[in-house]
């Protein structure tokens, strides 16, 4: 079932992204999708802060992935952006899914084969300002 979420500031949405995680299992892979700017990273740092990640989280784009293993749990950020229409064969597989912690990837589309049937996927749309609407669904493909 779809929950359909607002914010209005950069704390709020980091926030949700903790309520969120609060309800999910070990080895989680949640999807982040929406535009250039939409929130996606703010997300994941509040994923981070649930977690227990003393190192700043910081946007992986130019590095693909980032891996934080000094928290609570582990934290697998990937942004698949500069994969689009690459070879998708980097050994992001073996970090998907890992079972000691979540799996957070940006722009999923472009790595598409590499997603497994269940999963969890977060929208973020801006709305203006720093509103934003996020929405938040499982997913189970089997």
């Amino acid at each position: 079932m779809k929950k359909v979420y607002k914010t209005v500031s950069s704390e709020e949405t980091i926030f949700l992204a903790k309520e969120i995680m609060s309800s999910l299992p070990l080895g989680s892979v949640v999807l982040l999708t929406g535009d250039l700017g939409a929130g996606k990273t703010t997300f994941v740092k509040g994923v981070g802060e649930y977690l227990g990640i003393k190192d700043k989280v910081l946007s992986p784009t130019f590095n693909i992935m980032k891996v934080y293993f000094n928290g609570d749990k582990s934290l697998i950020h990937i942004d698949a952006y500069r994969l689009e229409d690459k070879s998708i064969d980097i050994g992001l597989d073996e970090y998907i899914g890992y079972e000691k912690g979540y799996t957070m990837i940006e722009w999923p589309m472009f790595i598409s084969p590499l997603i497994p049937s269940h999963h969890y996927l977060v929208d973020i749309k801006n709305i203006g300002d720093d509103v934003r609407e996020i929405s938040f669904e499982e997913v189970n493909n089997d």
